[in-house]
Formats: C-alpha cells, structure tokens, sequence
C-alpha cells in the first residue's frame, strides 16, 4: 500500500529535489527567488537547467516543453527533445539556461486582441521560476509567461503576478505605517473545482456535448435535485475508483488535493484543494482540472467542466477563497485578539469594502463568459449583481463604527469603541451565505461567481489590483496625517469607507427579486450578460487602476476587452451551428420517419373502421411546434451566415439576436421530444446521461 507521505511531490522539482541536485549556494538563491522574489541571476541559469534535466531524466523524462497559459485561458505547450546531435549517429542530452529561461514559439495562432499583427508570428515564453517545474508523461514542464515581440503580455499569468507584486508593495507600505513590521504581503487562493462526470458512450452519441461541452437540447428528467439526496450521499465504487487515481495524480504533482464529495446535482461533484500561493494555485488549478479529464477517460468516464451542461439543474462553478497573509505567517483576515491586531483586520476589511463597491464593475466582467452566464442569478449561484457578506457578527460592528456607536455583543457586555480599544472578533459566529457572490467565511473571502471552466488568474488578478488601490489610497491618507494620531486617523479611514460604502454589504437571499430591485434601487450595477460586462475593461476609471500600478498598459487592456468579446461571440456562434447541424442531421430525419410510422398506423385503422384518436393527438402535439421550429431553423441558419470582424457587434448580436432565437429553438425541439418514444429520439436523453453514468 502506498502511503502519501512517501511519494507527495515526487515528480515536482521543488525544495527537496532542488537541494538534491543543484550546489548548496545555487540552492539557497533559488529559494530566495521563489520566498521573496528576489531577481535570478542569468549566472545561475546553466547549472539549475542541467539540475532540472538531471532530475527529470531520471523519471524518464525525454523532452521538455515551455508550459504557458495564452489568453484562450487554457493551457498551451510545445515540446522539444533533451537530445542534440554529437557526431553521425550520436546525441548527447542536453539542456542549456537560455532553454530554461527562454522559448520563441510561434505566436501567430493565439488571440492577441490586435497587439501583434497576424504575420508578426514571433512570441516569447519566459521562465517563472516562483512556480515549481514539474514532470508529467515524460516530460519536463517549465511554466512560463508568454509575451509578444514588444514585451505586452498575451497570456494569463504575467499580469497575476504583476498584481501580486502591486498588492504586496501597497500592503507592506500601508502596514508599517500602521505599525506593524512588515516585509512581505503573501496572497493565497483556495479554488473549489465542481465538475459533472457521465458514461463515455453517451457523450459520444452527443454532438452538442463534444463541440460546445453543453447539451443544446434536451427536456427535464423524470427526477432532478428536487430531494435534496444526491449533496454529500454515498459515492459510488466506479467514482470512488476515479477519485482515488485523481488524487493519486494530483499529489504526484504536488497538488493538495484535499476534500472530495458529490454536488448538489446528480452527477455533480467536487475537489476542493488546501489553500496555497496564488501563483501556485493558479498553475495547480489548471493541471487539476486537466487531469480531472485525463482520468476520468481511464474509467469509461467523461469530465464536464462546462458552467452549464444540462439544463434545469445546477450548473458548476468554482469558489475562490481568497485571502492574505504577512511574512510571519499570519492571516491578516484573521480576526485577532487584541486592539492592535483588529485594528489591521478592520483596516483591511474596510479597504475591501470601498474597493468592492469602486469595482463591482470589474469583479462581475472577470467571471463573465458565454457558459457562466447560464449559471448566474439562476437560483444556483450568486446572482450576477456584487454584494458582500459579512456575517450578522461583523456587519454590526461595522455599523457601530461607522455610526460612532457602542456595539453590544451577543452576552450583552458593551465592549468601548474609542480611539485606543476596539471590539473583540469572535470567528465563524453567523451561518454561511451561499447566495452572496463574495462572502466574508471566518478568515478569507470566497468569490463564489467563478465558473468551473474558468482560469482562476482573471479574477485574482482584478482582486488584487483593486485591493492594492485601496491600500495606497489609506496609504497616501496616513502619510499626510500626524503619527501620534495614527490610530484616530486609522478609525476615521474606517468609519469613512463604511459610511460611503455600506450599500455593497448585504445579508440577505441574493437569489430574490426582492434583493434584485432593492440592489437596483441601491444603484449596484447588474450586467446580466458577459456582453453587457467585458466592455466595461476599458471604462477610463479602469484604464487608470490598471495602469496605475503597472498591471496593464491601455493596450493590453484593450486587446483583452477584444479577445474576451470575440471569444463570447464565437462560443455563441458554434453553438448555434451546432444546433443547426443536429437538427437538419439528426433530430428532424428521427421526427419525420415517427411521424411517418403515426400516419401510416392511422391509414390502417381508418382502413380497418378504427378510429385513431390517439394517435391523431399525438401527431397534433408533434405537429405544431415542428411548424413552428422549421420557421425558426431557416431564421438560425440564414443568421449563422452572418460575419463580423468588430468584436462589439459581435458579442451583441450574440446576446440579442441568437440567443434568444436558439432558446426558442430549444423550447419547440424539447417539447416535440416530450411527445416522441424513447426509441425514436435520435440522442440520449437526461434519463439516460444523468441517471447510467456513474452507477
């Protein structure tokens, strides 16, 4: 029997391979680069390449490969040999520093949103040592940052640690003006990965759900999550089987993979990992969710990652539990249990606050894609307006402070909330909100609008930038402030942020209408499509964040704006086709071969004297909405035809014009599908997917 123990992190080049295979000194400067995010230098980079093939190749590594994450959001490699040639028929192996820090894939098939001319194929991959290199089916993998000629980013990952670098250098500025010794402001991320897992042989027999990852048609199931019995019930052995071998995988990697369990939907499950480094748990979620799909194959399975793939049930996402901490290891969203210690903690809670109300903008447009929008405000998952929760507790002493007041806690003991004392924080001491998009769980925050397909980098990306702002905002007020008034400033900074910005905290069902029309009335912003969202990226309030602490430059933001909108469009568009294509190929021969087989029963029975009453319903029930949906095809396919090179337009037309069309189409094929046989219907049905799966 294996014990984890013994072999977690095996196939990662981390601390312990690094101290086997590089010289004491390299070792120690490599840990500084990784710890502090001191600069490596170019010296060092031939012996940590050689260690790194040294290592790797006694795992049976053959090849290595620049490992990056382009603005698709998902990951891209290409892979090269160690061996180089030495002499007619002999190669040496090799791997040199320049391999390691540098690569020039082709860059001219990846979306650049106009920084970089098609023809202008060059592109650049640069070594991220703060990230663990790692080995897996025989090959090295570097992860990278990926660049264009000019240096403007076009992946995911440079412009997280960008944010990263800002939020840390606001927080280390802003805590020693507080008074706390600080050198380092550490950002670690928890994200929750919900996935759906159904039988191979189904999704083979499913177009929609191998193009575009979600079924295009299909009514309910006889029995959906209406019994509340599928949350936390016994897994079985064939998903228990899986489970084990993705764990296995996954601590192989280094990842930890910690809690597992089934979702609320039949078929929905979740891996939720411990918390570790942004960065880290960035890279981590993208090999967890590549291997969720890779094992599930082993199994006759088949991973569903999509944010919506069935309809009238939940939908998955991803909660990102977000939090920071100083270089002496403590939570600073950890309620403390002195004055000074809730000081930080309420300083802190206040700038997330202001900065949530500031940005609510750029929260809602980081988690906005074609897929999550079926998810959002569906009684499933936080509606796609930004509110915070805080907990009954903690949202009363906030509103004592920012009254002035005195706050009584729960035994009734008045606690003074003067200038030199303020309230103890107790943790945990109200229930959870699970309808609130970004909620305050004891100590950190769980951004809980992600959708399960989503790169977790956009979003952390944002939060830290708007947090960073915050934080040198309070800065720059201390700073003009007398010190030995640091503290009545500190409460005055507090007491302001909440007062102006308390219409962003609320306690309530986020899933009303109630909620909806009170957040409007609050004028808390509501873009209920990724359409209406992504083009608030370049509002000048954001060009101006963004630039500001050197995470984007105006043309970065601008090209991100463009992918993400063509991207919307795109997916949109495939659907659309595909949705065509099952018609005129599949659905609609299925249809007219029943309804051929119903009139020719009821030429017979009329032949016969016998009325076919029933059958003649039946027919009707076909009939009428196979009027209706032959209108509306020829209407889908003539929009198909149409082109678009402006990303605005696209993404509207998207929104507008063929989604609602595609609904309709939905409604009139599901409800000829409730009057045809089961034998007849040319594709499984939920029956069938939701309930053979996984048994």
């Amino acid at each position: 029997m294996k014990i984890v123990d013994d072999y977690f992190g095996c196939d990662v080049f981390g601390p312990e391979a690094m101290q086997k295979y590089l010289p004491h000194s390299v070792y120690k400067i490599m840990m500084d680069v990784m710890e502090n995010g001191k600069e490596l230098p170019a010296s060092i980079a031939d012996i940590v390449a050689n260690a790194m093939k040294d290592w790797a190749t006694q795992k049976g590594a053959t090849h290595f490969t620049h490992w990056f994450q382009p603005m698709t959001g998902i990951t891209a490699e290409k892979h090269d040999a160690f061996i180089n040639p030495a002499g007619p028929n002999n190669v040496i192996s090799e791997f040199r520093g320049k391999e390691l820090i540098k690569g020039e894939p082709d860059a001219s098939s990846f979306p650049s949103g106009g920084l970089r001319a098609t023809f202008e194929a060059r592109g650049y991959t640069a070594w991220d040592p703060t990230s663990y290199a790692f080995v897996k089916d025989k090959t090295l993998y570097i992860p990278t940052l990926f660049c264009s000629f000019d240096g403007s980013s076009l992946d995911k990952k440079t412009g997280l640690l960008r944010s990263i670098d800002a939020l840390n250098a606001a927080g280390v500025r802003l805590f020693n003006l507080m008074g706390f010794d600080t050198k380092k402001v550490n950002v670690t991320v928890g994200p929750e990965q919900e996935y759906f897992l159904i039988d191979e042989k189904w999704y083979k027999e499913r177009m929609d759900l191998m193009v575009t990852g979600r079924t295009l048609f299909g009514c309910p199931p006889v029995k959906g999550q209406e019994l509340d019995d599928h949350y936390f019930g016994n897994i079985t052995q064939r998903v228990k089987a899986f489970m084990e071998e993705v764990d296995e995988e996954l601590w192989k990697l280094g990842v930890y993979a910690k809690t597992e369990h089934k979702e609320v939907a039949p078929c929905q499950f979740e891996l939720a990992p411990v918390y570790s480094s942004l960065n880290y748990a960035s890279d981590q979620n993208q090999l967890t969710m590549e291997v969720l799909r890779k094992v599930a194959h082993h199994h006759g399975l088949v991973c569903l990652l999509h944010e919506k793939p069935f309809d009238g049930i939940n939908g998955s996402g991803k909660h990102d539990n977000w939090s920071i901490s100083d270089d002496k290891g403590e939570n600073i969203l950890e309620p403390g249990d002195s004055p000074e210690d809730n000081i930080r903690f309420l300083t802190v809670l206040a700038a997330i606050i202001k900065g949530v109300d500031e940005y609510q903008d750029l929260l809602r447009l980081s988690v906005a894609t074609a897929g999550n929008d079926h998810r959002l405000g569906a009684n499933e998952a936080p509606p796609a307006i930004i509110s915070i929760y805080l907990g009954e507790e903690l949202t009363a002493i906030l509103q004592a402070i920012a009254s002035g007041k005195e706050y009584v806690d729960h035994i009734n003991t008045k606690l003074e909330l003067g200038v030199s004392s303020l309230p103890q924080i107790s943790k945990d001491t109200t229930d959870r909100n699970r309808t609130s998009p970004f909620a305050f769980t004891g100590n950190k925050f769980e951004f809980r609008m992600l959708g399960s397909e989503l790169n977790i980098s956009c979003p952390n990306t944002i939060l830290n930038t708007i947090v960073a702002e915050e934080f040198t905002q309070f800065a720059d007020v201390l700073e003009k402030g007398d010190s030995k008034h640091r503290t009545e400033d500190i409460i005055a900074l507090i007491r302001k942020s909440l007062n102006e910005h308390e219409r962003i905290i609320y306690s309530g069902n986020g899933y009303s209408e109630e909620w909806r029309q009170e957040a409007l009335r609050r004028g808390l912003l509501e873009f209920k499509t990724a359409a209406d969202a992504i083009p608030h990226y370049t509002d000048p309030k954001n060009l101006a964040l963004f630039e500001k602490h050197n995470v984007y430059s105006e043309s970065e933001l601008h090209a991100r704006e463009s992918i993400l909108l063509m991207n919307y469009y795109q997916l949109i568009h495939i659907e659309s086709k595909t949705m065509a294509y099952m018609l005129r190929k599949q659905i609609l021969p299925a249809v007219f071969e029943y309804e051929a087989e119903l009139a020719t029963i009821m030429q017979t029975k009329k032949e016969a004297g016998i009325q076919a009453s029933l059958e003649a319903k039946v027919l009707k029930k076909i009939n009428e909405p196979l009027t209706t949906l032959d209108k509306q095809l020829d209407e889908l396919e003539t929009m198909n035809q149409k082109d678009f090179t402006d990303p605005h337009q696209a993404s509207r037309y998207a929104a507008d014009e063929l989604l609602p069309l595609m609904n309709a189409v939905r409604a009139s094929t599901d409800t000829i599908e409730e009057n045809m046989p089961k034998k007849a219907w040319p594709i499984p049905d939920y029956n069938d997917i939701l309930f053979q799966s996984v048994e």
